[in-house]
């Protein structure tokens, strides 16, 4: 039977399953628009901008371990995607972006809204595809779900002229990928492993770094198993948060420039590191030659060329982490590192985080501690980029995978509320809380609109202090606090909101804080409060640019330094 190219792609993402895509339609994909309501099993959501469209892509992707879809029309449409494609690529997340081109006889020629969108995004995609040949459109789908969701996800493009879509084709779909050039490795060396074994029995002070790869990789059980046989201490990275349960006595938090005090300690003190998942990003280690001066490094991540990028690796094992940590953990005695224990212990109880206000002063700390004790830990959260980034990561306890969603590698402020979206959509019976900073939520608060359209009841949490708060924080701590292009000014969030239909709240005391949050969880649909918290608090523990791990700032002490 013959089908045209839409139809040929609509029936494609129904074979590879997908059931939402978030797109903005444009000339060059009307036929494609037009084909979509024969195919009820594909929702469409509109979102208000391209880039919310990647975003809500990215976070569908990561709270349902599903490949998101986004779709948007040739030139600015395409070039709209670039930044949530970017996003997705760096934090290794599975989308599928597929855009429209101009016919196939006017590329080349300049012509309306055409761009070369395979060459831009070359570099910040797992790979992309044009599409010249209808009779290839459904291998090429069912390559790029496949390259997507296999070895380190991330990002495909697909770009399909307009004639494409209208061209008829007899449909076909292949059941297998045939790619020669690709094969991941999924199973890790033996000997690696029984190195890895060895080391870990030998080692006093072991230490495990867990990072989002073992999440992608369905390993949280295996870690687990990992570190209680052991009795390994887990710190974990920013996006690792919730690979492990942060109510489990052996987790000591999140290392990095705004990580613990005490995890940074154990990195410091560590005689073994076992990483896992991760990629040993700058915000981690900080300065390199000074990470884990005293520790023998065991890599374990499916990615080679992440091994050995960053810091020395002692025993890289390149596999999936799943399947290493199975065979790993049937190769180890049970042991007990008590001492060490006993030592990060007392690290975690002499430098706790510091929540402590005067008076009535509305701290951005208290309101996410608030948030996590209304929700009992069970909500999911995502952040955008800066100080809510990470006083969310610091205050809330995080128990299950995934129930933190955040941009990570390409720092992108406006990701959390199409990102919220996403996350609703994937997983509609979580309670979903978007933490938003002022300036950040302006980037992408017109899908405030898409929410409403959707009745998505997406909860919002404005930390609102008037400033870009984390490059404020910067120049107050290292460029003599001359707060050049950092005040903001903010409209009335709640008017906005309600402008939507979405009610809304200002909340500035404290006392108000508990009661704005349960009303806006009994709430059943989107709620948006507005806390207007301390201008100037900053992000503590904090190490420098430059320093290593062990040279933390913590929080000042009232009355000293």
């Amino acid at each position: 039977m013959k089908l045209t190219g839409a139809q040929v792609l609509c029936q494609s993402l129904i074979e590879e399953g997908v059931e939402v895509i978030f797109g903005y339609p444009g000339g060059v994909v009307l036929p494609l628009y037009d084909t979509l309501p024969q195919y009820p099993q594909l929702r469409h959501i509109l979102v208000r901008h391209e880039q919310g469209a990647a975003h809500a892509a990215d976070g569908y992707a990561r709270v349902t371990g599903k490949v998101g879809v986004c779709l948007a029309t040739s030139g600015p449409g395409a070039t709209n995607l670039v930044t949530g494609v970017a996003n997705a690529f760096l934090d290794s997340s599975p989308v599928v972006a597929i855009t429209g081109q101009v016919a196939r006889h006017l590329i080349g020629r300049d012509a309306f809204q055409e761009i070369d969108i395979t060459g831009i995004t070359l570099p910040m995609t797992k790979h992309n595809y044009l599409v010249l040949d209808t009779g290839l459109l459904a291998r090429t789908v069912k390559e790029a779900f496949h390259l997507a969701r296999t070895g380190r996800p991330g990002p495909i493009l697909i770009d399909i002229p307009r004639d494409v879509f209208e061209e008829k084709v007899e449909f076909h779909y292949p059941s297998q990928v045939d790619l020669p050039g690709y094969k991941p490795t999924v199973t890790g060396n033996p000997l690696q492993i029984k190195r890895a074994a060895r080391l870990i029995a030998e080692a006093e002070k072991p230490l495990i770094l867990a990072g989002r790869g073992i999440m992608i990789s369905g390993a949280c059980e295996e870690l687990a198993a990992l570190a209680r046989a052991q009795q390994i201490p887990v710190v974990t990275t920013l996006l690792g948060i919730g690979c492990f349960p942060e109510g489990d006595e052996l987790s000591f938090g999140m290392l990095g420039m705004h990580g613990m005090a005490y995890a940074n300690m154990a990195v410091s003190q560590a005689d073994l590191i076992i990483a896992i998942g991760m990629r040993f990003d700058d915000r981690a280690t900080g300065r390199v030659n000074g990470f884990a001066p005293n520790a023998r490094i065991v890599h374990i991540d499916i990615d080679p060329a992440e091994i050995g990028k960053n810091v020395r690796v002692d025993l890289p094992i390149v596999g999936d982490v799943g399947a290493v940590l199975k065979v790993l953990n049937k190769q180890l005695e049970p042991a007990k590192n008590m001492a060490w224990f006993r030592q990060l212990d007392d690290w975690r109880r002499k430098h706790p985080l510091d929540t402590d206000g005067e008076g009535d002063v509305l701290l951005p700390q208290y309101v996410i501690e608030k948030i996590d004790e209304v929700t009992k830990g069970e909500a999911t959260i995502v952040t955008g980029v800066g100080q809510n980034q990470m006083w969310s990561a610091q205050h809330y306890c995080y128990n299950r995978p995934n129930s933190l969603v955040s941009s990570g590698g390409l720092g992108t402020m406006g990701f959390e509320l199409p990102a919220a979206l996403g996350a609703k959509i994937g997983r509609p019976q979580d309670t979903v809380w978007c933490i938003a900073g002022d300036g950040g939520f302006q980037m992408t608060l017109q899908e405030l609109g898409t929410i409403a359209q959707e009745q998505a009841a997406v909860k919002v949490a404005i930390l609102n202090n008037g400033y870009l708060g984390m490059v404020r924080q910067w120049q107050e701590m290292f460029y003599g606090k001359r707060y050049v292009a950092t005040p903001i000014t903010c409209p009335d969030f709640t008017k906005i909101a309600e402008a939507y239909c979405i009610p809304a709240l200002n909340v500035k005391t404290r006392e108000e804080v508990v009661p704005a949050i349960k009303k806006a969880m009994a709430e059943p649909g989107p709620f948006l409060i507005n806390f207007q918290v301390e201008p100037e608090e900053n992000v503590y523990p904090m190490v420098a640019p430059g320093a290593a791990l062990d040279e933390v700032i913590e929080k000042p002490k009232k009355g000293g330094s």
